[in-house]
């Protein structure tokens, strides 16, 4: 039988707060006794990622300026979603906004909790197979992004050479090559 882990919140307080995200303090009781505080606590809001693949198998990114990092990236298409958004929905409207691409085709991958150490959001992931453009790009009015198509090839070459930069994208994009197939000898 496994020991209990789970902490007990005995209070918890705003530190911080506007639209983009919170912070509270909490404290915490362990299992034996212990109590911790502070124990911070980042309150972000979820969001959905989507690998998009064309019927010719390339793959649609986005390039962005990051500047918390200051590089330029290479993404897969999404972002936060809207409150009570369902996250599937969520990746579909990111998608067509980013990119201007759709796909009738799409499936779930994965959520992960992009780091539980300290943050309360769930990132979640699809994969939409044979997409095609038609909808017009509607960026938000602060990105400023490049879409761009990789081939099969290509895009093996980018993850050869380390240029896909966002951590919590990897394991998902590694999720979608083996349903489609694409890891191999």
């Amino acid at each position: 039988m496994m020991r209990e882990l789970r902490w007990e919140k005995l209070s918890s307080r705003k530190v911080y707060g506007d639209r983009w995200l919170n912070l509270r303090a909490d404290s915490c009781r362990f299992p034996d006794g212990r109590v911790i505080e502070p124990y911070y606590i980042v309150e972000l809001p979820n969001w959905a990622n989507i690998v998009v693949v064309t019927p010719d198998e390339q793959i649609v990114m986005v390039r962005q300026y990051r500047y918390p990092v200051d590089q330029v990236t290479f993404e897969l298409p999404g972002g936060v979603m809207d409150k009570d958004e369902d996250p599937m929905q969520a990746a579909i409207r990111e998608m067509q906004e980013e990119t201007g691409y759709h796909s009738t085709e799409v499936e779930f991958l994965c959520k992960l909790a992009p780091n539980p150490a300290i943050n309360d959001n769930t990132a979640y992931f699809y994969l939409a197979k044979n997409a095609v453009p038609g909808e017009k790009k509607n960026f938000d009015a602060f990105e400023d992004i490049d879409v761009l198509l990789f081939s099969k090839n290509e895009f093996l070459q980018l993850l050869r050479e380390n240029k896909i930069q966002h951590g919590v994208q990897l394991g998902p994009i590694y999720e979608a090559m083996m349903k489609l197939k694409w890891l191999g000898a």
